[in-house]
């Protein structure tokens, strides 16, 4: 992934895996 904008795997992929890792962050938070 280097360079560019690469559509769906280039911006879209990378924020649902942030999103989805800080989903976890804060599940394991509350428990």
């Amino acid at each position: 992934m280097s360079g560019g904008h690469g559509g769906f795997y280039g911006g879209g992929f990378a924020l649902l895996v942030v999103l989805f890792i800080l989903l976890i962050i804060i599940g394991a938070a509350w428990l």
